[in-house]
């Protein structure tokens, strides 16, 4: 782990998310305490631990919504968010909801819709993108609520446990979904999550959180099938990691 962790200093400048000694209390109750996370440009970073352990707070810390009690953060870059549910408005189309972050910045309408039709193709929603939230499946929801997230920032997402709410099979599918798209639009990701294979399997990094009050019990990089990780899934490396972090749990 050492030698690993030396060579990260070397590209400190790759650098888009740093979070030193983060500490966050709700009626003296502290919830985080001391957190310090890196993330690197391009990166897919998961942030995993039990429910209620702060992560949902953590996000809401960096986007900027709710105040830090103490250390300090960093955030290189424009952030799109992706709560848990996938907030679609049902009165508008699909176009019309993944465009919204573009036209409340006040984007020219017509170019929004053309750079979204674009994305709507590569994402695999043609065809949906005159119907309603209520016509579209768990997984093409999700799509579309990923590809909101996806126009509304430039460099980063914070994706807060994107499929929790998906049956194991569109799970599985929109999982490796995700890993395609990573591919394909450079981004960097920041992926809340309590799936410990899925953290396993999409991630370079894990930080493992525990509970009450959250603090970082290891930090976890994953150097095994980078390049190709649905080779990950049925590997003994996932098992191996999958059993230390029950451990930590």
């Amino acid at each position: 782990m050492h030698s690993q962790t030396n060579s990260c200093h070397n590209n400190d400048k790759d650098i888009v998310i740093s979070l030193k000694n983060i500490t966050k209390s709700f009626d003296n109750k502290t919830i985080l305490e001391n957190i310090s996370i890196d993330v690197r440009k391009g990166e897919f970073v998961s942030i995993l631990g039990p429910s209620g352990c702060g992560k949902s707070t953590l996000f809401n810390i960096i986007a900027r919504l709710i105040n830090k009690d103490a250390g300090s953060i960093m955030v290189l870059g424009n952030i799109g968010y992706m709560q848990q549910k996938d907030l679609l408005l049902p009165w508008k189309t699909i176009m019309n909801n993944v465009v919204l972050p573009l036209d409340i910045k006040g984007s020219n309408k017509k170019e929004s819709r053309q750079k979204a039709y674009e994305y709507i193709k590569l994402m695999g929603l043609q065809g949906y993108e005159n119907k309603y939230p209520y016509e579209l499946s768990g997984g093409m929801k999700q799509r579309a609520s990923f590809l909101r997230t996806f126009l509304s920032s430039e460099e980063i997402m914070l994706l807060d446990e994107p499929f929790g709410a998906l049956d194991s099979i569109t799970k599985g599918n929109m999982q490796k979904w995700i890993l395609e798209m990573k591919k394909m639009v450079e981004r960097t990701i920041l992926f809340i999550t309590h799936d410990i294979e899925e953290a396993i399997f999409l991630s370079d990094k894990i930080y493992v959180l525990s509970s009450k009050p959250g603090i970082i019990k290891k930090e976890i990089n994953l150097e095994f099938y980078k390049e190709d990780k649905i080779k990950r899934l049925f590997t003994k490396e996932l098992l191996d990691i999958k059993q230390e972090i029950i451990q930590l749990l």
